[in-house]
């Protein structure tokens, strides 16, 4: 078996490139979505995929999201295939967000417990509140956060602009407020015994964000996947080498960026390499040490 021969980082949030994993679910998604985010979608093998991740040095959590619009029925068999895929490849693969319709109830609580309990694959539950017209503040997720403060998993709640159904008539159908960082807020304090990581720079209301990043400690990392950081607004730059240096954690996005280029884009804002390093692989290593991942013997010196 392949080993990841030296961490360079762990990428807190990706998606699957394979087909069968691709975000982008019909040749119209794959279109729009080329023409809005101008990059070109090649599909990968899983094995093309694994050793992309092995090159770059990552270690590597990966988001469906559109399972979270699905029957449980079809959800599971995503799962399963997400299993396999870590069982094959263990040396850059951590797991994934768990991405389930609250509405589902009962049988929805019941895969996520068997995501996290018996395949091993969920790293925690996440909330793609846009596409379910639903802020992650809302009632129905509530034993979905139980559940995971319960088995000692953090939950991974979107934040910010986001790109469903961003360019279409209407959007389809998708608001803007449920990723408003005051719904992360009212999580937070409701249950301060869970662990919650804010995912995607906030923008528009990037300076709320910030404000609810030093008021709530349970806010444990600030995913910052999704962006190139040489469009950070100006106070997030500033807040990553300061007051939020031990909160920031590196996410890809791939394969919509190339982690190439996420290096580069980093490694030109001109932070020291201590910031690097915690942005790298120290903060997520730290915050997934209590969620029962291990990272030490891995990390660089």
């Amino acid at each position: 078996m392949k080993k990841l021969k030296k961490l360079r980082a762990i990428d807190i949030h990706s998606h699957f490139g394979t087909k069968k994993g691709s975000l982008w679910r019909t040749p119209e998604e794959e279109q729009h979505a080329q023409e809005t985010y101008k990059y070109k979608i090649v599909h990968h093998t899983e094995k093309q995929q694994a050793q992309a991740m092995r090159d770059a040095g990552v270690k590597v959590i990966l988001d469906f999201s559109f399972t979270m619009a699905m029957p449980i029925d079809e959800v599971k068999e995503y799962h399963d295939y997400a299993a396999e895929m870590m069982r094959n490849d263990p040396d850059v693969y951590l797991g994934i967000w768990v991405a389930i319709n609250p509405e589902t109830g009962l049988a929805g609580l019941r895969e996520l417990e068997r995501c996290i309990r018996d395949l091993k694959v969920g790293v925690g539950f996440t909330s793609m509140s846009m596409a379910m017209h639903l802020p992650p503040s809302d009632k129905a997720f509530y034993p979905f956060y139980d559940l995971c403060a319960e088995a000692k998993k953090p939950v991974h709640l979107m934040v910010g602009y986001t790109g469903w159904g961003a360019g279409f008539r209407g959007g389809l159908g998708c608001t803007l407020d449920p990723c408003h960082p005051r719904h992360v807020d009212e999580v937070a304090a409701k249950f301060s015994h869970l662990d919650i990581i804010a995912a995607r720079p906030a923008w528009p209301w990037q300076t709320e964000m910030i404000a609810i990043l030093m008021h709530k400690a349970n806010i444990v990392g600030y995913d910052l996947h999704g962006w190139s950081p040489k469009y950070f607004a100006p106070d997030l730059k500033w807040e990553i080498a300061h007051r939020l240096q031990d909160r920031i954690i590196f996410g890809a996005d791939y394969p919509m960026f190339t982690y190439e280029k996420l290096y580069r884009d980093w490694e030109a804002e001109g932070y020291s390499k201590e910031i690097l390093d915690k942005l790298y692989y120290k903060n997520a290593a730290r915050i997934l040490k209590k969620a029962g991942y291990d990272l030490s013997k891995e990390l660089p010196e």
